[in-house]
């Protein structure tokens, strides 16, 4: 599928008026009474109707990053601040313009640390100063230096860490029984570190606390054979963490539960990515950037090869934010997405992703199957004729990786399902 001409997929240049917005090199900021103002760039944005989360006031397609309505809180006597992304209560998540996820009122299932309790005067997130338990540490170095082969790679470290009593979920005291995805973005006053991000999240492009808006990286993804898009924020495993360029959560790898993709009693959905699949860039990408067109590739070897994994996510790296446009990044396939048609499908979206790592066998690759995947249910059938394994070739399962990431938009058609059924599909 070639993506649609700009007319028919609701692209529109932005002409922006103010010249904060519009600098067109390094981020625009400005700093004085009432707060701080770091915006990035604007560029061709995505027609609202294509978001999922609606709240999100524009989706830009130059630089990929969704500029996203900003909370303050504290946390232990620090500022902190935060983005709201879903929930699992349908009422607030209308009302909010979020995400909602079922599956979330889960995350406290036989882990109670896995989401941390915010107090707050109002029961409803956001509507009013809120109070964490905990936050992360932006402060360490995020480091990735590529294999020989480029995997895995010859070291890494993760940036963000969190701190004790640090989730991303959280409930409010007095109705626990909500469950909000609500990471962290920043911590401290300003002005805010978005080009090392000693302060901010690694996928942090700016921050502006007079508007309340923060800017921040997507990553280009599939789901049900299409394009879409999606946020980043959380991972429990250190590497996936460093490559992501998340916020290193430990304590998700305890949600309930590994393999839970389909189970309405677990948190998680299942995603998946490849160790060796075909690398490259997409060739001859539209303005609206990478989607499905020759060269585009996805996975871990991928996005180890491109010479950007040890390099800051920041408008004043224009090279990086290039790279992510034309497809570097990961591009893994989320098993459902919420426009799904299907109620039942809608219900197993979850921002908290049961990673699963596919390994193409010798035959596959040998035939050339192993290039780009847009639909789980492919995956799947590949793994049932033995051509995708888990590392060490056992079956494709769950790799115990949990990442945080929400669904933000599809790039062109609205994903509505598995394509093909899983007894029906051929590689």
């Amino acid at each position: 599928m070639a993506i649609r001409p700009a007319r028919k997929i609701g692209l529109a240049i932005v002409v922006a008026t103010s010249a904060i917005l519009t600098a067109p090199a390094g981020i625009a900021s400005a700093q004085g009474q009432g707060g701080v103002s770091q915006n990035a760039p604007v560029g061709l944005t995505l027609d609202r109707s294509n978001q999922t989360i609606r709240s999100a006031r524009r989706v830009d397609l130059t630089r990929d990053f969704a500029t996203l309505p900003l909370h303050r809180g504290t946390a232990r006597g620090e500022t902190v601040w935060f983005v709201i992304t879903d929930t699992s209560d349908a009422r607030i998540a209308r009302q909010l313009g979020i995400n909602h996820s079922p599956k979330l009122r889960n995350v406290r299932r036989g882990c109670p640390h896995c989401a941390q309790v915010v107090r707050s005067s109002s029961r409803i997130l956001g509507m009013a100063p809120a109070h964490f338990e905990g936050a992360p540490d932006f402060s360490p170095n995020r480091s990735l230096v590529p294999g020989r082969t480029p995997f895995p790679p010859r070291s890494f470290s993760d940036g963000a860490r969190a701190r004790t009593g640090y989730s991303p979920y959280v409930t409010v005291s007095g109705s626990r029984s909500v469950v909000y995805n609500a990471p962290i973005v920043a911590t401290g006053d300003g002005p805010f570190d978005v080009t090392t991000h000693t302060n901010t999240h690694d996928r942090t492009l700016g921050i502006d606390t007079r508007r309340m808006t923060t800017d921040h990286l997507f990553i280009r993804g599939f789901s049900n054979g299409h394009p879409i898009l999606y946020l980043s924020f959380d991972s429990s495993d250190a590497f996936t963490a460093a490559l992501e360029r998340s916020t290193f959560v430990p304590a998700l790898a305890d949600l309930a539960f590994a393999n839970g993709g389909g189970h309405a009693r677990s948190a998680r959905a299942s995603i998946f990515t490849f160790v060796n699949a075909k690398r490259g860039l997409e060739r001859s990408a539209p303005p609206a950037g990478a989607s499905d067109g020759p060269g585009r590739a996805q996975g871990l070897t991928h996005a180890l090869a491109d010479g950007l994994t040890n390099r800051d996510a920041a408008v004043a790296n224009p090279e990086v934010l290039e790279g992510f446009r034309l497809g570097a990044d990961v591009s893994n396939i989320f098993d459902v997405f919420p426009t799904n048609r299907r109620a039942r499908d809608r219900r197993e979206y979850s921002p908290a992703w049961d990673l699963q790592v596919g390994v193409y066998s010798a035959a596959a690759v040998a035939r050339g199957l192993n290039g780009l995947k847009q639909d789980a249910n492919v995956v799947r059938r590949m793994a049932a004729r033995g051509l995708v394994t888990s590392p060490g070739g056992v079956p494709l399962g769950s790799s115990n990786i949990v990442i945080n990431c929400p669904a933000l938009a599809f790039l062109d058609a609205r994903p509505r399902g598995p394509r093909i059924p899983v007894a029906g599909v051929r590689p």
